[in-house]
């Protein structure tokens, strides 16, 4: 598991697993439309890309582990852990925390006119769920305003429970502010 996490996140990283290095995979896998694992490796090594072009890639990787990652590694001493956890617990939450209110609390109540509640701990944690609106017996909840994905589901489900609500003409513009508003707030306080 820890060998899979650390060759993971260095390829991305590094972005070795990106388009420009191992060609449009999503794309490819569906034009083969193979059967089987090996067709799939026979159509992407004559297709796409040279499997010594992947074997180089790996090779790019290990050099990235075992020299930069390595250095990096060795560089971080007890004081930058220590300084680090008391920064993320105490700074970052702090700022998420002002952030919330500014946005969400401050912004969004008031445009909407509903409550907005934080979601229990729970659904924080199994469903990184961070706020929720009641609608009648259902709930609406929205991841946060960390993406404009999210901020864009959220708002769908709300205006879908309240389908007369005339305040906004165009629903894609609104959640585009919105999410642009939540950014800016929360660059500010970084």
């Amino acid at each position: 598991m820890a060998k899979e996490w650390i060759l993971n996140s260095v390829m991305n990283r590094f972005q070795l697993n990106f388009k420009r290095n191992v060609g449009p995979t999503s794309e490819s896998i569906r034009k083969c439309a193979p059967k089987t694992v090996e067709e799939w490796r026979d159509y992407y090594f004559s297709n796409v890309k040279p499997e010594e072009h992947i074997t180089e890639l790996g090779r790019k990787l290990y050099v990235k582990i075992t020299e930069v990652i390595e250095a990096e590694v060795a560089s971080v001493t007890e004081e930058d852990c220590i300084a680090y956890m008391i920064q993320l617990v105490i700074d970052r939450t702090f700022d998420g925390y002002m952030t919330e209110i500014k946005t969400v609390y401050g912004q969004l109540e008031q445009l909407l006119g509903v409550t907005i509640e934080p979601a229990p701990d729970e659904w924080d944690r199994l469903f990184n769920v961070d706020f929720f609106i009641r609608v009648g017996r259902n709930l609406s909840v929205c991841k946060s305003s960390r993406s404009l994905w999210f901020a864009r589901v959220f708002l769908f489900h709300f205006f879908h429970s309240y389908q007369q609500s005339p305040s906004f003409k165009s629903f894609y513009s609104f959640a585009d502010q919105f999410y642009y508003t939540c950014y800016r707030n929360k660059q500010e306080h970084t």
